[in-house]
């Protein structure tokens, strides 16, 4: 598997899949979530809402992962996961957060796909501190089995300064 930062826009990219940060409903909402559902079009939203509910207003909850079509996107699919709420690091967050990297990669090699690109999980409005997500993500990564070693991570972040947080994270790892 190889990994890069590229500094871009994630509902751009030409990818086998995109990864949505997405909130438990998968209905759509702002930042990432927001941006991909508007570029994807309405297709999108009633695809998710064809996703079975685990609990009442949850497709997808904390930690995991759901795969959709790309619809009007480049990328042939969506994965969407739902990351965790920042609440200063001791509530189990980094656990989720890998394992959202993990469920996604999962999905990915059970669909035979060949490149992912991911945004940087609960950096937005969930509050997740971008240098301690950095982290996490590359460490969740690197220790996924080698069972698809030809595919093409790509950690796609919104402007320079956080390529620069994740491409430290990245050599550090």
């Amino acid at each position: 598997m190889t990994i890069t930062v590229v500094t871009a826009d994630l509902t751009r990219l030409a990818l086998d899949a995109i990864v949505n940060a997405a909130n438990p409903g998968l209905l759509g909402g702002g930042g990432v979530d927001g941006a991909i559902h508007r570029a994807a079009g309405p297709a999108l939203l009633a695809a998710c809402r064809a996703l079975s509910e685990v609990t009442p207003g949850v497709r997808c909850p904390t930690g995991e992962a759901r795969i959709t079509p790309g619809f009007k996107l480049p990328a042939r699919y969506v994965i969407h996961t739902v990351g965790p709420i920042w609440h200063g690091g001791h509530a189990g967050e980094a656990a989720l957060l890998a394992s959202c990297y993990r469920a996604c990669i999962a999905l990915a090699v059970a669909h035979d796909l060949q490149g992912i690109g991911f945004p940087a999980i609960s950096c937005g409005v969930y509050g997740y501190p971008p240098e301690q997500a950095a982290s996490v993500a590359i460490t969740a990564l690197r220790d996924v089995p080698a069972a698809h070693p030809a595919l093409d991570v790509q950690l796609c972040c919104f402007d320079q300064r956080m390529a620069a947080i994740w491409q430290h994270a990245l050599n550090q790892a």
